[in-house]
């Protein structure tokens, strides 16, 4: 290689290096399509309440679809007692939950939380297990919030009714219909159900008269413990919740699904312009012959992008999850040794080689992350197989795609 040849390679290795270093932030079109998603589709506020253990986790996983440890990471502290957890993005949430901690410690103050919610919040949700009747401060703060809002709907879902009746199936159709009987009444029962069963909720329901609007008792269990209908009363809940909310807010929860199914496809238009860019660049750099350059680039160009498109989709944290989680498995960080294994199979070796392959794990890499945020929002969190599956099916058709299809 010439001396003149050379040095446009390097400074071509330089402008790499330069656009790595460009402010944080979506793209502007993406901002303005998400914020009209914002103006045109109000997102309805769900205030959960109620002590620990008493199913409101599994609530918000019933509902959105999460899976227990995506609920976990995606509900940021807003007061000292209470969190938020916008689904499935904070820039252009469909549903958002603000879940009050702590209120059935003695002394809680609902002051700050009702500072901080009062005006947001759309609807209250109570959680409060079948069987368990020492709930006195739940029930104090709670006056304390409904006075605030009288207007405010408040629905209470009495969970784990296997409690009652432990090592038994539930009996179907599901028995009871609160939109039957006026608001705060128990509600109707137009079924079997067991006698446990119907006197505990006939007593819940005193024990929170002129709490709530309407009481839904519902059974919310993972597969692994037996029941065959694992959401059962879930679908009650959700109409309760459609006639609860205001009409503005209906048609939101309605398409709750449909809405998700949007802003996954809009997230990945937007995605695929930023793996293409960074794909290009680590093409550029993989085909400068100077020793070594790529393999200190590479990772830094692949690990640049992941953290922009977790930006773009509005979940940071997975950038840092999903990182950790390649490198500890080997894919697209490692590009020289992708490299290594895999050139026999490329037609031609040298510059264009180390460009095609570079250029192609780091295009694999952001495809992979893509449906690897997806997955995680769909309560899927991929197992390291299906993660080194992710990332290698990708990588095939990128590798057809970058060679053109040699």
């Amino acid at each position: 290689m010439t001396a003149s040849n050379r040095g446009a390679r390097l400074r071509q290795t330089w402008n790499v290096v330069k656009q790595l270093w460009k402010p944080d932030g979506p793209p502007p079109d993406l901002e303005k399509e998400l914020a009209s998603i914002r103006d045109k589709v109000p997102a309805p506020v769900f205030w959960q309440f109620g002590k620990t253990q008493s199913g409101k986790t599994s609530l918000v996983r019933y509902l959105t679809g999460a899976a227990d440890a995506e609920i976990g990471s995606g509900f940021r502290p807003c007061t000292r007692t209470s969190r938020m957890f916008p689904f499935p993005t904070a820039t252009a949430p469909v549903l958002t939950f603000l879940d009050t901690r702590g209120v059935d410690e003695p002394g809680y103050d609902p002051a700050d939380d009702l500072a901080a919610f009062d005006r947001q919040a759309h609807l209250i949700v109570v959680s409060s297990r079948l069987t368990d009747f020492t709930h006195g401060s739940v029930r104090e703060a709670l006056g304390t919030i409904r006075r605030a809002n009288p207007t405010r709907p408040v629905v209470l879902a009495l969970t784990c009714l296997h409690e009652a009746h432990p090592q038994q199936q539930h009996p179907q159709p599901y028995p009871f219909d609160p939109l039957a009987v006026p608001a705060g009444q128990p509600p109707a029962l137009i079924g079997e159900a067991p006698d446990d069963v119907v006197r505990l909720v006939r007593e819940q329901s005193a024990q929170f008269a002129g709490l709530v609007d309407r009481i839904v008792p519902i059974d919310l269990t993972k597969p692994e413990e037996g029941f065959t209908d694992t959401a059962y009363g879930g679908a009650v809940l959700k109409r309760v919740f459609l006639e609860s909310l205001p009409a503005a807010l209906r048609t939101t929860f309605a398409r709750l699904d449909e809405i998700s199914a949007a802003l996954k496809d809009l997230h990945l238009r937007h995605a695929m312009p930023v793996i293409l860019g960074y794909s290009s660049l680590a093409a550029t750099a993989g085909a400068v012959p100077i020793p070594f350059v790529d393999l200190v680039m590479l990772p830094v160009i692949q690990a640049r992008m992941v953290r922009d498109l977790a930006r773009l989709y509005g979940n940071p944290e997975h950038g840092t999850r999903f990182l950790e989680a390649a490198t500890s498995l080997g894919l697209g960080l490692l590009a020289r040794q992708a490299i290594r294994e895999i050139v026999k199979f490329i037609p031609f070796v040298g510059s264009a080689a180390g460009a095609a392959l570079a250029g192609a794990s780091t295009y694999a890499l952001g495809r992979a992350f893509c449906e690897y945020h997806q997955r995680v929002h769909q309560g899927h969190v991929p197992t390291a197989g299906m993660m080194r599956k992710l990332y290698h099916d990708q990588l095939a058709a990128a590798e057809r795609a970058w060679t053109g299809g040699k």
